[in-house]
C-alpha cells in the first residue's frame, strides 16, 4: 500500500490527543487516533494524520521521554514528514514539568535546531501576547489554573515556564514582527541560531487568523508543537496538495447513552438544559454507591428500563456538594464514581448500545480504559475540540469525549442528533 500519511501528532493525554484530531479532521486529513503507540507495526489502512495518546503530561519525565520518542519514530516508520508535540493549552508549568524535556530530545533525536512553542488557542480563550500567556484575557498565573493540583501556573511567560524545564532559551516573536518582510524574520532566526546549537520560538497569537501568518513563517518545520491553535491551519496547508476527502459518517443505528461525570459549570449547564429538553436523567449518588442504598445494578435497571429514549445518567454536582462528599474519601468517591460509570459503559456497549457520550476529562479516561479500543477513525465534531470517533474494531460504535469545559449548553442534544439516525 502506498503510504499517504503527512502528519504525526503525540499528544500528552487523550482528551488532548482527540482534540488535535478534531482540528486535523477540520482542516480536511483523514486521521486515525490511537490510544497508546501501536503494537501494528505497519498501518493496514491509509490515513492522511495519525495521533498517539499518551499519558505524558503529568508522567515520570524519563518515561514521558522514552514513550514520546517511541511513537515519534513509529511515526516517521509509517512515513510521517512532519511530528507534532501537542500539549495542554494552559502549558505544563512546574519547573519539573516534561515539556522542556520532551522537546530537547525531540528536536535532538531529528537533529532540528529549533522548533515553536504555541499553546494558545483563541477560539477557548487561550492568547499569547508578547510572549505571555493568557487564559480569557487573564494572565495565566492570575487565572483559576494557577491552583491547578498537578500543575500550577506560576507564571505566564512562555520563556519563564520553559527555560527552568529546558536545556534551551526562547526569543520571541511578537504581532510587531509579523509586519517585517519574512526575510527579515528568518534573518533574525538565522542570527540567533548561530551562538544557540537549539532554541525555541514563541509566537505571539491572539487571533484566529494568526494561525495562517505562524503555518506560513514555520509550518514546514520538521518539528513543531503547541496546543490545537494552529492545527487546522496547517491542515488546509496539506489538504491543498491531496484533494481526497473521505470522511466517514458519523452517524448510526441503535441507542445511545449520556455520562456526565465532570462538576464544572458548563457541564452543569448542559445537564440542566438537556433536562429540560425530554433527556431522561437519573443522578449518580456516590454516597448512596458507598452505602449500598443504590447499586450498579439499579442503576444499569434504569438504563434498560428506558432504551431506546434520551438518557442522561450523571454523578455532577454543585461544588459545595461535592466538597461534602469528598469527606468521605476524596480518591475512594472519584474511583468509585469513574469504576461505576465505566462498568455502565462497558455493559452498555456489550448489549448493543452504539452511541456513548462522555463529560469529564477523568471519567472518559476510565470509560475508554474499560471499552478496550485502541484507535478510532475520527469524524465531525460536535464543538471545537471534541469529535466522534468510530473504533476501527467496532465501526457500528460512536463515541464522543469531552472536557469539562468544552461544548456550548446544547452540547448533549447536539451529540445525540449528530451520532443518530
Amino acid at each position: 500500500m502506498e503510504k499517504k500519511l503527512i502528519l504525526g501528532c503525540i499528544a500528552d493525554d487523550f482528551t488532548g490527543a482527540s482534540d488535535a484530531a478534531s482540528f486535523l479532521v477540520k482542516g480536511g486529513m483523514q486521521t486515525i487516533l490511537f490510544n497508546g503507540v501501536p503494537q501494528e507495526q505497519e498501518l493496514a489502512e491509509s490515513c492522511q494524520a495519525i495521533v498517539i495518546a499518551l499519558k505524558t503530561r503529568t508522567q515520570e519525565t524519563s518515561s514521558a521521554v522514552e514513550d514520546t520518542l517511541r511513537a515519534a519514530r513509529w511515526l516517521k516508520h509509517q512515513g510521517a514528514r512532519q511530528i507534532y508535540i501537542k500539549y495542554c493549552s494552559t502549558f505544563d508549568s512546574t519547573p519539573q514539568g516534561n515539556i522542556g524535556p520532551i522537546m530537547d530530545a525531540m528536536l535532538e533525536e531529528f537533529q532540528v535546531p529549533y522548533t515553536i512553542l504555541c499553546p494558545a488557542l483563541p477560539v477557548n480563550g487561550r492568547i499569547v501576547r508578547q510572549g505571555h500567556l493568557y487564559v480569557n484575557g487573564v494572565p495565566l498565573h492570575e487565572s483559576p489554573m494557577k491552583n491547578h493540583p498537578l500543575t500550577p501556573m506560576w507564571d505566564s511567560s512562555i520563556a519563564g515556564l520553559m527555560e527552568p524545564q529546558s536545556r534551551y532559551s526562547c526569543i520571541n516573536i511578537t504581532k510587531d514582527d509579523y509586519l517585517r518582510a519574512r526575510i527579515s524574520i528568518e534573518q533574525q532566526i538565522q542570527e540567533y541560531g548561530q551562538t544557540h546549537r537549539h532554541f525555541y520560538i514563541v509566537p505571539d497569537y491572539t487571533q484566529n487568523d494568526d494561525a495562517a501568518t505562524i503555518v506560513r513563517l514555520f509550518g514546514s518545520l520538521p518539528v513543531l508543537s503547541g496546543g490545537s491553535g494552529i492545527l487546522t491551519e496547517l491542515a488546509r496547508q496539506y489538504a491543498q496538495t491531496d484533494t481526497e476527502r473521505a470522511f466517514v459518517s458519523t452517524s448510526t443505528e441503535g441507542s445511545g447513552i449520556l455520562l456526565a461525570g465532570s462538576c464544572s459549570e458548563m457541564t452543569r449547564r448542559q445537564i440542566a438544559y438537556a433536562q429540560s429538553h425530554d433527556v431522561i436523567s437519573l443522578q449518580i449518588q456516590p454516597l448512596a454507591l458507598l452505602s449500598g442504598e443504590q447499586t450498579p445494578d439499579e442503576l444499569w435497571a434504569f438504563l434498560e428500563a428506558n432504551r431506546g429514549k434520551q438518557i442522561l445518567l450523571y454523578s455532577s454536582d454543585t461544588p459545595d456538594n461535592v466538597r461534602k462528599i469528598q469527606e468521605s474519601g476524596r480518591e475512594k468517591i472519584a474511583e468509585l464514581l469513574e469504576q461505576t460509570t465505566a462498568a455502565l459503559a462497558r455493559r452498555a456497549v456489550e448489549t448493543g448500545y452504539t452511541r456513548i457520550i462522555v463529560a469529564g476529562g477523568e471519567t472518559s479516561g476510565a470509560v475508554t480504559k474499560a471499552l478496550g479500543f485502541d484507535s478510532y477513525i475520527i469524524g465531525e465534531s460536535v464543538a471545537p475540540g471534541v469529535p466522534v470517533m468510530i473504533p476501527r474494531s467496532s465501526r457500528q460504535v460512536r463515541l464522543v469525549l469531552k472536557s469539562g469545559n468544552f461544548g456550548q449548553e446544547d452540547f448533549f442534544i447536539r451529540a445525540l442528533h449528530l451520532t443518530g439516525k
